[in-house]
């Protein structure tokens, strides 16, 4: 049975235990990504957002890029757990989504409208925030965890050198996917009546 948007925005959470298959054909998350980049809204309609999307040995590349990256930023005792958690949490995935703001397409706007110069790299983080959710909630949807993570820009130059990507594409976010192997920890929220303000 059909999620209602609701319903699915509702159901989607962090997922940390994962694993490297997928209950869905690739194809169906090439359908996600590309039904989001297409309909997802933005600042006026920069269409700002680049997806690349990473499988097979192209996902593991990514997350040997993130640990050679720390490796040789961090102390070995430290090292030791962030590469235990990138093994068991990221890389032994199905797949992850990349997040990318092109800031060509934002500085043509900040020329062309020099009136909301300051707003326009602001609201490209709203257009791939937006993005984000949306490919998130339906990668649930379709039987899919995932966890948003942020290892750029630590990362950003050797992703580009890797997969041959413009120098304007500026790194916002990595999601790695896969099939859940268990339920996600509990969520706490905050009172909502601290949260939200009504006025009739």
């Amino acid at each position: 049975m059909k999620r209602t948007f609701a319903e699915a925005l509702e159901h989607r959470r962090s997922y940390y235990s994962i694993g490297s298959d997928s209950p869905v054909l690739d194809e169906e998350v090439v359908h996600i990504i590309r039904t989001a980049v297409k309909n997802v809204p933005s600042a006026f309609n920069s269409q700002s957002t680049r997806i690349v999307l990473l499988l097979g040995d192209e996902h593991k590349k990514l997350w040997d890029i993130v640990k050679n990256t720390l490796k040789q930023r961090i102390s070995p005792e430290a090292f030791a757990k962030t590469e235990a958690k990138i093994d068991g949490c990221f890389a032994a995935r199905h797949g992850t989504v990349l997040y990318f703001e092109d800031t060509t397409v934002v500085k043509k706007l900040q020329d062309a409208f020099p009136s909301y110069s300051e707003n326009f790299p602001t609201w490209s983080q709203h257009t791939s925030a937006m993005h984000q959710l949306a490919i998130w909630t339906m990668l649930e949807d379709a039987g899919l965890g995932a966890s948003l993570q942020h290892y750029n820009p630590l990362i950003d130059d050797e992703v580009r050198r890797t997969w041959d990507l413009p120098e304007s594409w500026m790194l916002i976010a990595e999601m790695p996917f896969g099939t859940p192997t268990a339920e996600p920890g509990e969520k706490e929220f905050g009172e909502l009546s601290g949260r939200i303000k009504i006025f009739r």
